[in-house]
């Protein structure tokens, strides 16, 4: 009879343990990756009061993971430190309001599906007389290296004959125009005016500067890594759906 009860026991505690296991398993298996971002772009990503990374992105990124079942480790070091990494394999995606563009995919940006339009614009200090482009000759505009602003300056600095100063932080940008080593500064639009309507750049936005619109995607820079572009993808598609999406943007932007 005690040979019996403790067979009995070692096959429950057999299944115990067995069952444990598989728990630690499946936790351990849940997808993990390493995702980098810009820094000082709010409202799509900034820190807040009490330091956390907070914004459009961030909010969408942790939506698209819990709907998704995975995790992520944030790097939030800065657009040019953000696509080096993912080229060096040291993130595995970046999520940093980047324009998808015909260029980027030829030089092997891979995108996922847009998830906002945005325009850019140009905005100057208060008190400044700059009412447009044509008032911007002979002086310099400031942007920020590898974005679509810095394109946007390029393709239009001849037509009106300013200088493209490039900086490689927005705040470093921001600054030169305030403080007086700027004329203008070319940016996405929802960028400035947000920051411009929360007192937080003491500048103004000058209508009709805006160009077409471009949609932001996330994106990575190995082939190997589309599965993370598919979550993504199959994410903001539900998140969409469910409302969640909408709840996001109106939180930042109304």
């Amino acid at each position: 009879m005690k040979k019996l009860l403790c067979l009995v026991l070692a096959i429950v505690l057999c299944f115990s343990f067995a069952a444990c296991g598989n728990k630690d398993s499946a936790s351990d298996s849940a997808k993990k990756f390493i995702i980098a971002t810009d820094k000082g772009f709010s409202p799509f990503e900034f820190q807040d009061a009490d330091g956390n990374i907070v914004g459009i992105d961030m909010d969408i990124l942790k939506a698209i993971a819990e709907d998704q079942g995975f995790e992520y480790d944030l790097q939030y070091i800065g657009w040019d430190a953000a696509i080096a990494a993912c080229q060096a394999g040291q993130a595995d995606g970046m999520i940093a309001g980047a324009s998808i563009t015909d260029e980027r995919k030829q030089s092997g940006w891979i995108f996922s599906e847009g998830y906002y339009d945005a325009t850019q614009g140009m905005a100057v200090a208060k008190g400044s007389n700059i009412k447009g482009f044509e008032d911007l000759a002979g002086k310099k505009v400031a942007v920020k290296n590898g974005t679509m602003s810095n394109q946007y300056a390029e393709s239009i600095k001849n037509q009106y004959g300013f200088e493209v100063v490039t900086f490689s932080t927005s705040p470093d940008m921001y600054q030169a125009v305030t403080g007086g080593q700027a004329a203008a500064c070319f940016d996405d639009t929802p960028i400035l005016k947000y920051n411009i309507k929360t007192g937080e750049l003491d500048m103004n936005f000058v209508e009709g500067t805006e160009n077409e619109p471009a949609q932001y995607g996330f994106t990575i820079f190995d082939s190997n890594k589309q599965e993370l572009v598919d979550l993504f993808n199959k994410g903001l598609a539900n998140i969409k759906a469910n409302g969640k999406y909408d709840e996001i943007i109106a939180k930042y932007l109304g």
